[in-house]
């Protein structure tokens, strides 16, 4: 059986935020199970300037269903420059409901897709498989910017019938790789493949990833989980795989760094809701990191809005060193001198990520060089949120950071040196790949000493904790032709910390 019908639904209900159209039903309500054929619908629609961020179109599903696919189209009309035109996303939910950080998500591609399908065997990358159970299904629509001259929509939901099959457990990658035992391990934790807006296959990102020197990424889909068991035969002793996912919502990105394999973290919220603590406990009760991501990033939705009272870490630095992510710098390490100066307030730690979905973007550039006891998630993880890390444009960067004193006490990135106010310390900077490059010593005074990369790359300084409530290193390239007129980023560390609070 082919049935096709167009039907224009009016708004019957909406919320704060959501709009539910009328439902979909299908003429075969009870049929006999087991049988094939198919029954299609589609739904027209126009949404104002304005429209709620989310709109719901329910989708009565009956018994026997082995598939359900479905595809959109809307328009683009011009509009003057300086106007945003039309960008609508698309995903879907199962009859276990719609409701926000509950259980039916059955996924997501944003604006990266014109149609999918899920059955119990398979899905769309974007989507998970599974059974496909009677109940209310809902397409859900995301119109992310309308025109004013408004946004013509047609949805075209296709049920197909027939027995279904068997859903295939998912292939997780492990937590562990041999590894090095305590070491430096370089990881890239922002990556986009095909399971969202990337162009780039899972085994495309492995390749690039160990390509780049790297020894661990983490996967991280806009609004999405499908990619968590994508990767089989891809890890192995020499590349760690941890899972995470880009919540992303209309007020800023963040990163859910290292989740449990399959746990999703809900992105349809806004500031003003009041309820991103909520889900930001998620991400840490699943043994992730909260990592805004990009905060100053022009994108629409891009700026971060939701502060950082509950990050583990930031990230400052977004693929090639830009004018935003120069921003982001200086944001963070004004977060740093409130931490001094709070009496020890927990501070924050930089990391940076390539954010590489196609090519010619860099997996990679830049990526995270974390000081670990092994290669695990546990371990990196925990190295991440006390900011025993430093950030480098490429694996062929190599940098130390130490401060010493007199007496012997030592302490590296990350760390606090104790020492007196009035105890001289030494601060020493190594650094080798980065020929032609500046270091500077930055301090909650400001940027206190620069000068040009001797041909050892060895720097040393001398200050005092009543000077300097701490001390981090940059390395940038030679300034003024590029985006940044102090030199675009080579490396950057965490701080040392000095004196004894």
């Amino acid at each position: 059986m082919h049935r096709r019908d167009v039907l224009r639904l009016t708004a019957i209900a909406a919320a704060t935020g959501v709009l539910t159209l009328e439902g979909v039903s299908f003429a075969r309500a009870g049929g006999p199970e087991g049988a094939d054929g198919e029954e299609t619908r589609k739904v027209t629609g126009r949404l104002p300037a304005g429209a709620p961020d989310y709109v719901h179109l329910p989708v009565e599903v009956p018994r026997g269903v082995r598939e359900i696919a479905v595809s959109y189209t809307y328009d683009r009309p011009a509009v003057p420059p300086g106007t945003q035109g039309n960008a609508c996303d698309i995903g879907i939910f199962d009859e276990r409901g719609t409701e926000p950080g509950g259980s039916g998500f059955r996924g997501w591609s944003g604006g990266a897709r014109s149609e999918f399908a899920i059955s119990a065997e398979r899905a769309t990358p974007g989507y998970l498989a599974g059974p496909v159970r009677p109940g209310t299904w809902h397409v859900v629509l995301g119109p992310y910017t309308v025109a004013p001259q408004g946004m013509a929509y047609e949805v075209t939901v296709t049920l197909r019938y027939g027995r279904q099959g068997a859903t295939p457990a998912p292939a997780y990658p492990p937590q562990r790789a041999k590894g090095r035992g305590r070491s430096w391990y370089r990881g890239d934790n922002h990556l986009h493949s095909v399971h969202s807006d990337g162009r780039r296959t899972p085994a495309e990102i492995a390749a690039a990833a160990r390509a780049a020197g790297l020894d661990w990424i983490t996967t991280t889909e806009h609004n999405t989980t499908s990619s968590h068991g994508a990767w089989q035969g891809l890890w192995g002793d020499d590349l760690l795989i941890l899972t995470g996912e880009e919540v992303t919502t209309r007020n800023g990105h963040v990163l859910a760094l290292g989740t449990d394999p399959g746990v999703f973290v809900d992105w349809r919220y806004r500031a003003r809701d009041d309820a991103f603590g909520r889900f930001a406990r998620r991400i840490r009760q699943t043994g992730g990191l909260v990592v805004p991501a990009h905060p100053y990033a022009t994108c629409v939705g891009c700026g971060w809005r939701f502060g950082f009272a509950e990050a583990d870490a930031v990230e400052v630095w977004n693929g090639p060193y830009t004018a935003d992510d120069e921003m982001a710098v200086a944001a963070w390490d004004a977060l740093l001198v409130a931490a001094t100066r709070s009496g020890g307030r927990r501070w924050l730690p930089a990391m940076g990520n390539s954010d590489a979905h196609r090519e010619p973007q860099v997996v990679g550039l830049p990526q995270t060089v974390v000081l670990a006891d092994d290669l695990s998630r546990d371990a990196l993880l925990a190295g991440i949120r006390a900011g025993r890390s430093w950030i480098a444009e490429s694996s062929a960067v190599r940098l130390t950071l130490t401060a010493t004193t007199g007496r012997g006490a030592h302490a590296g990135i990350g760390e606090r040196l104790r020492a007196d106010h009035d105890t001289e310390v030494t601060v020493r900077l190594a650094v080798t790949g980065a020929p032609g490059c500046s270091a500077s010593f930055v301090t909650d005074q400001g940027r206190l000493f620069t000068t040009p990369l001797p041909p050892d790359g060895r720097v040393e300084w001398r200050t005092t904790a009543a000077r300097s409530a701490y001390v981090r290193a940059e390395v940038r390239r030679p300034g003024g032709d590029g985006p940044v007129e102090t030199g675009a980023m080579a490396a950057l560390t965490n701080p040392v910390f000095l004196g004894r609070h």
